[in-house]
């Protein structure tokens, strides 16, 4: 180990520790903080939008709280090992990116050794939780999920390929199969359609993010498919993505199990996506300056979280008004 390693280890290890005359609350506080920061709660947050109405789905009405209470749970804390676990392995990398400097394994409030330790200790409750308040089908699948994010995404594709956002974002899917799974013990072809909607969903949601950090990830030489590619190819691949999305997601009614409610909102909302990724293809075969082209494709990126969370509010909704469609 370089001298200039163990010096930025003990720097870290300082900042971690309880700073002169830092009262022990002011400690906890901040150290806890700096935890849930390491479980990327935003990522958390839409992870959770599509769980609950899933198992609404599922049910054909509301499920028990105890079994919604341990999925969302169970499932908010595997997401958030895994987020963990990506700060500890891309701590090096999230160091040179502007997006990712306030993280707390950069600023030094964690050191790498809690971070991981908090990994672990935060995935295996995680499975405790599922497994004592779902069922053995969930808990496998929230351990899939765990290993898709962990070692197939950030280990093995982040650095390698274009298509890891792609293939990665299998995990980013699981949570409908988990709470489809934690309703009926069993996964079915609505669970599968909604695991594909989330899948084709990633890239034109995603791809548009890196677009507007590109040189974060060219400084990181993590080949994202924004960062090293012309905006105009990734319009084209964000415009053929949005519509196989939205393909899928209509699905549902025919094939007997969406009813009105379902169908019209994520129909509209998706011919609103659809509009909004082909006025960011318009745009990218002009020239426009970075900046500009950058809010564009940020236009897209917001959009596509609104457009996924009424498609699930709607999927809430629709068991409570009529039946459905065909069937």
């Amino acid at each position: 180990m370089s001298v200039k390693t163990v010096s930025v280890e003990s720097a870290t290890t300082a900042r971690a520790a309880r700073q002169p005359n830092e009262s022990v609350g002011d400690f906890v506080s901040r150290k806890a903080k700096a935890y849930f920061a390491l479980t990327k709660p935003r990522v958390v947050e839409l992870l959770l939008v599509t769980t609950l109405p899933t198992m609404i789905f599922a049910e054909r009405g509301f499920p028990s709280i105890t079994l919604v209470l341990a999925t969302l749970f169970g499932g908010a804390m595997a997401a958030g090992a895994s987020g963990a676990f990506n700060c500890y392995i891309d701590r090096d990398m999230d160091k040179v990116m502007k997006r990712t400097k306030g993280r707390p394994l950069v600023t030094g409030e964690v050191t790498p050794r809690e971070a991981l330790v908090f990994a672990y200790l935060l995935g295996i409750a995680s499975l405790v939780v599922l497994w004592v308040g779902t069922n053995p089908l969930t808990t496998a699948l929230g351990l899939a999920a765990i290993l898709f994010y962990v070692v197939l995404y950030t280990l093995i594709l982040k650095r390698r390929t274009a298509q890891n956002i792609v293939w990665g974002g299998i995990a980013g899917c699981m949570p409908v199969l988990i709470a489809w799974a934690a309703v009926t013990n069993k996964i079915e072809w609505p669970a599968i359609i909604l695991f594909l909607i989330i899948f084709l969903w990633t890239p034109p949601h995603y791809w548009p993010l890196s677009m507007k950090y590109a040189d974060d990830y060219n400084a990181a030489h993590v080949p994202m498919l924004g960062a090293i590619s012309t905006a105009r190819k990734v319009s084209v691949q964000v415009v053929l993505y949005a519509w196989a999305t939205v393909v899928c997601s209509l699905l549902l009614a025919p094939m007997g199990y969406a009813g009105i409610v379902y169908t019209v909102l994520a129909g509209v909302s998706g011919a609103w996506f659809i509009y909004e990724c082909h006025v960011l293809y318009r745009e990218a075969q002009r020239d426009h300056e970075p900046a500009d082209m950058n809010k564009k494709a940020m236009k897209v990126f917001h959009i596509s979280i609104t457009y996924l969370t009424l498609v699930f509010i709607a999927l809430a909704i629709d068991p409570f008004v009529g039946g459905p469609l065909f069937g």
